[in-house]
């Protein structure tokens, strides 16, 4: 075992905070730069203390990573050996045209190009994704997307990874770029149905979405259309693929509202719907010559769908009941054809897509694996029989379909690529179920090699979440298999705080049952050491953002159970986060975590499992938290006051490592290739956490 060189100490600068009759003292709240608004814009403007401490720690992981850059190396190569370079995805029909994505061998990022019906060799490129991201740090484009009318394309764009987009607009016709640059837009916008207007979402100097406004695409004046007056809320626009109106939703994590325009007179001020009432969940979809709206009425916990003309949508006692509310079948949502409706439903962390014609017959798109996911692929066309989606399970690569909802007839469009060779037949996938505490049953989801022996305990990484309704499917990855091909197992604890198992699974670990979210995780933890697939100091843990708070968490409660712990933007810092509520993402979760501000109960709560608060004397595993510099949502100074703090405390010899992506945000390094380099480190700190362990035993 090489020796491990001596970590960075961070100073201490005692902060004391006094709130709702109770004390805390923040040793490290030093690392929040006072000016980092700013800082989301640019990067440069970092306080230089700061940006000398995090390029320390940078330097610091580098150095005790350094024995595994060879693996790096190596599975760095296995991984781009997987990814077809020249790929390509099935393109939607609109009209006369086929709009699609595809790479180039060599490139970072897509081109969004469209070619005419039948005429595959008259291809149009439509943005070069690669040549606007030469020589930025970081790039990303988002809602890329052409006119109703074909003749203008626009896109959002992203040069630091804060999540602060500007908006380009480029004439078709011409191949010009329209003096249309739309700054401050948080990247969701919409054409008006006639084409002649751009509806946009603009970011407040504390990162909200919290504006609507209009620009005709023939002048540079911008009309407020929407202002959202409480903090709290989040709001976006979007156009039904009817055509006939323009959506502004605005919502928090568990009220929501929506606003329409008639898509004939787009400058016509909104109209509510139905006006907002804590707890009621509903959005729209347009059906032709009524809507469809997803809702949680009238305590439909896993959601119901109602239908109501158009001319009476703001008249709630006028809604009709269309698909009722089946407890344990968690409606995802749902899309509108002009003779279709379809709609997903979760049961038991897999996903049944159903689609009903206007004579109201039913009939369920058909699936064969025990873990598995579908997913509609979305379409630009509303007056058509053909839907587009995806199946995928973790043996099995993704696959691309389009079926006649007529006729009930589907044609495979393309299977994932593995240049470097795929066979599912030499993989297994299994679902489990641990008991938790009270009872529950947690669903697992495991993927192994077929010649890894079951019942002999091997090194396994186990992903979690557990926040927002959020679920964690059984998809394809081809990067897990770097890990699976060394005998490891991987699986995903789809523990309660998600909604894999229905909307009460997700309120079963939010708000006064957060902690449920924690010893899910351990009993899933616990119970696959039982059944023979592991054992405790085998077991390297990965979560991500909120999934961060969860491997905080787990690292608190049981650290002998883990190798290591990967925390990937993690939100570790509830307590001083949730009690800021100049942050982007703050008052609109206190429906989820609580307001620490105003409810001691909830401040008690948080302060009761906030990682970073419940740090104390222990035997902490290895840790790799990666954070990223202008990340918006989980703000850099998370990761780093956490793993100055772990270091003041851990008992342990084992290592706590920090890396700060300067360049980057929430969603790490961009460009396909850049994100393979990240991977790879993810996993070889994973494989050498758990060597480590295993030689620290002997």
């Amino acid at each position: 075992m090489s020796e491990i060189p001596a970590p960075p100490v961070a100073h201490k600068k005692p902060r004391r905070i006094e709130q709702l009759g109770r004390t805390r003292v923040d040793d490290y709240a030093w690392m929040k730069d006072d000016n980092w608004q700013a800082v989301l814009r640019d990067p440069a403007l970092l306080r230089q203390d700061i940006a000398d401490h995090l390029r320390t720690e940078n330097a610091y992981s580098d150095a005790v990573l350094a024995p595994t850059q060879a693996l790096q190396d190596e599975i760095v190569a296995e991984m781009k050996g997987r990814l077809k370079e020249d790929d390509s995805f099935p393109p939607l029909p609109h009209g006369t045209w086929r709009y699609g994505v595809r790479y180039e061998a060599g490139s970072q990022y897509p081109r969004y190009v469209r070619h005419a019906e039948g005429h595959p060799d008259t291809e149009e490129v439509l943005l070069d994704a690669d040549a606007r991201a030469k020589d930025q740090p970081y790039y990303a484009a988002r809602g890329a997307t052409h006119s109703p009318d074909h003749r203008l394309f626009a896109w959002a764009e992203d040069t630091q990874g804060s999540e602060i987009y500007t908006i380009r607009v480029r004439d078709l016709t011409t191949g010009e770029m329209l003096p249309v640059e739309i700054a401050n837009c948080s990247g969701e916008f919409t054409f008006s149905p006639d084409s002649r207007y751009i509806f946009w979402t603009c970011r407040d100097d504390n990162g909200r979405p919290v504006k609507i406004y209009r620009r005709a695409l023939t002048a540079g004046d911008d009309v407020l259309v929407y202002d959202e007056p409480d903090s709290g809320f989040f709001v976006g626009v979007s156009a039904a693929r009817s055509g006939k109106w323009i959506v502004i939703s605005t919502n928090d994590h568990d009220t929501s509202e929506n606003w329409i325009i008639s898509g004939a007179d787009p400058e016509a001020s909104p109209v509510c719907v139905a006006r907002r009432e804590k707890g009621l969940m509903y959005e729209l979809s347009h059906w032709g010559d009524r809507f469809v709206i997803r809702t949680n009425a009238d305590g439909a916990t896993d959601f119901k769908l109602m239908t109501v003309a158009d001319e009476v949508v703001g008249d709630r006692s006028a809604w009709r009941e269309h698909v009722p509310c089946r407890p344990g079948h968690y409606i995802t949502g749902a899309i509108c054809f002009s003779g279709h409706l379809v709609w997903t439903e979760r049961v038991n962390a897999n996903i049944v897509i159903v689609i009903e014609n206007r004579a109201s017959e039913r009939h369920q798109i058909a699936t064969d694996e025990d873990a598995y996911t579908l997913s509609l692929d979305g379409s630009y066309e509303f007056a058509t029989t053909e839907l587009r989606y995806s199946y995928q399970s973790p043996t099995t690569p993704r696959q691309w379909f389009s079926y006649d909802m007529q006729d009930r007839i589907r044609h495979l469009l393309k299977t994932q690529d593995v240049p470097s060779g795929h066979d599912p037949e030499h993989y297994r996938t299994k679902r489990l179920m641990a008991r938790a505490p009270d009872g529950e049953l947690v669903p697992i989801t495991l993927l192994w090699r077929r010649d890894t022996p079951e019942g002999q305990p091997a090194p396994m990484l186990l992903y979690g979440y557990g926040s927002y309704g959020i679920s964690i499917d059984a998809t394809f990855s081809t990067r897990n298999l770097s890990l699976v091909d060394r005998g490891w197992v991987y699986a995903i604890a789809h523990i309660r705080g998600g909604s894999e198992k229905g909307w009460d699974w997700f309120l079963g670990g939010r708000g006064e049952h957060k902690t449920n979210t924690f010893t899910d995780f351990v009993a899933c933890a616990d119970h696959l050491i039982e059944q023979g697939w592991t054992d405790a100091g085998r077991i390297v843990a990965d979560g991500r953002s909120a999934g961060g708070l969860l491997m905080g968490a787990v690292a608190n409660m049981r650290p002998d159970l883990f190798a290591g712990i990967i925390a990937v933007v993690p939100f570790v810092d509830v307590l001083n986060t949730m009690s800021d509520d100049s942050l982007p993402l703050t008052p609109p979760e206190w429906p989820e975590w609580g307001n620490p501000l105003v409810d001691e109960k909830a401040y008690d709560r948080i302060a009761g499992y906030s990682p970073y608060d419940q740090i104390a004397a222990k035997p902490y595993p290895a840790v790799f938290a990666i954070g990223g510099l202008t990340d918006p949502r989980v703000t850099y100074w998370e990761p780093a006051k956490w793993i100055a703090k772990l270091r003041e405390h851990s008992v342990s010899d084992n290592p706590l490592l920090l890396r700060i992506n300067m360049e980057a945000g929430h969603g790490g390094a961009s460009g396909r290739f850049k994100a393979l380099d990240e991977a790879a480190l993810i996993h070889a700190f994973a494989i050498w956490a758990e060597a480590r362990g295993r030689q620290s035993e002997a």
